[in-house]
């Protein structure tokens, strides 16, 4: 399982400064080398340093510390991993912007059990770029997020699978701070992945590259949303990129190569019961790792969602999964009832749930709401004056 990080440490000042000696706090030492690598970093941005340049630039003991930290930099998008042959590092735009902070997104765990640890439990929230915190998962021997993060680093892609608003995206934004997304379409096209000519002020064009490239020569994640949504010969754009040798070729840009950077990931999502989604044998091979994503009923009502809501929400995606109904609630539309329940109230939370449902399946899911919750419920709608 892996061991949660350190807490970041706070910035310097009097009394946290280390001494003339150079030797830091007695506490929080790993956090004090990762914040002495990042800014020796920031101050060469325009460089691809060694890990021993750094090492003794800053006058690190272990040149081994020194590249566990560049290591959790590159992790998390703050530097891009290069290995030709040495391993050299280069801060990025989000490392700067960190200004030498271990990474916030990192799910730290409250140990229990006592003196000297434990049994971890839930890791606590993951704000994600937008503000929101996402709630981490159980996977396997550990925490989603951290997982991902782990496969990431052993280069394991990830098909993530389930109906939408169960958490895909969320889940992904929390694990990879230096995410990049391409959400597919039938309309999606190679030029949405590889970039394209577009005009420039004074005539003329200029090629701009697209967020595989990008994502490729940063060492950055990609996610590649509703993928099954995208023709299957566009997606084999995206085949090169994730065999042994991570190289692919721009046709529209003179045959352009591009190498893949250590840190490119891809992941991919798709909802199976999204009309016109296809799951070819040539993607899902790609994949070695296929994650079913579902709605986490204890977290919806740990987050406001009142039990007969969530008990209408249960019964209606065992009838989704059984083809009884056509549509059911997931954890997006329950927590927007919380939100409208706010602002509107009880009643009309629940007729706006009622009401967002598709034509098809509202009876179904009024049924259900008005069982659960012993209140007749009809759409939202104004009333007279």
């Amino acid at each position: 399982m892996t061991t949660p990080h350190p807490p970041v440490p706070p910035a310097a000042s009097p009394r946290t400064d280390p001494d003339p000696a150079g030797t830091p706090p007695a506490s929080g030492r790993s956090g004090y080398l990762y914040r002495k690598v990042a800014l020796h970093l920031a101050d060469h941005p325009d460089q691809i340093l060694k890990v021993g340049e750094i090492t003794r630039a800053i006058g690190a003991p272990s040149s081994g510390a020194v590249f566990e930290a560049l290591r959790k930099m590159a992790a998390a998008g703050h530097a891009t991993h290069h290995r030709d042959p040495h391993h050299r590092f280069q801060i990025t735009q989000d490392g700067i912007d960190a200004a030498g902070t271990l990474p916030a997104t990192t799910p730290r765990t409250r140990a229990s059990g006592g003196a000297g640890g434990g049994r971890r439990s839930r890791p606590v929230p993951v704000r994600r770029r937008n503000g929101t915190l996402y709630h981490p998962r159980r996977l396997g021997q550990g925490w989603d997020v951290e997982e991902l993060r782990r496969l990431r680093t052993q280069r394991v892609p990830v098909l993530l699978y389930g109906p939408p608003g169960t958490g895909k995206t969320a889940m992904v934004e929390a694990a990879f701070p230096d995410l990049l997304t391409i959400a597919g379409t039938g309309d999606t096209v190679v030029d949405d992945f590889l970039g394209s000519y577009t005009p420039i002020p004074g005539g003329g064009y200029e090629f701009v590259h697209g967020p595989l490239v990008t994502a490729m020569r940063d060492g950055r994640v990609l996610l590649v949303d509703d993928a099954t949504l995208i023709p299957p010969r566009v997606l084999a754009v995206l085949y090169p990129a994730m065999d042994g040798r991570g190289v692919i070729t721009i046709p529209a840009h003179g045959n352009e190569t591009v190498q893949a950077a250590d840190g490119f990931y891809i992941v991919a999502g798709h909802n199976p019961g999204v009309h016109g989604a296809v799951l070819t044998e040539a993607l899902a091979s790609r994949f070695t790792v296929h994650l079913h994503v579902t709605t986490d009923w204890d977290l919806a009502r740990q987050l406001g969602v009142p039990k007969p809501v969530v008990a209408a929400a249960i019964d209606l995606n065992a009838d989704l999964t059984a083809g009884k109904t056509v549509w059911a609630p997931q954890l997006r539309e329950l927590l927007g009832f919380v939100t409208v329940r706010g602002q509107l109230g009880m009643a009309a939370a629940l007729a706006n749930l009622a009401g967002i449902a598709p034509d098809d399946a509202r009876d179904d899911v009024t049924a259900a709401l008005s069982r659960h919750t012993g209140t007749p419920i009809t759409a939202l709608a104004l009333g007279k004056r």
